[in-house]
């Protein structure tokens, strides 16, 4: 993420970024020290989606502050 935005991790970590879901559960993470997306929780497929066949968790990315 840091990579994608042109930013350097410490002003990544002083942007104020946070990850938003649409469910409870939060799959997703900012590795702190390298900037990655990084599942921060166990994602069952079949618990999640059931019958559906295409599964999509959907996140945002929300950065307080001017870029």
């Amino acid at each position: 993420v840091a990579k994608d935005l042109g930013l350097q991790l410490p002003a990544l970590s002083e942007s104020g970024v946070r990850l938003v879901s649409e469910s409870r559960t939060q799959y997703f993470a900012l590795h702190g020290r390298t900037g990655h997306l990084v599942t921060a929780e166990r994602i069952d497929r079949e618990q999640l989606c059931e019958s559906v066949q295409q599964c999509v968790l959907r996140c945002e990315l929300i950065m307080d502050g001017e870029m």
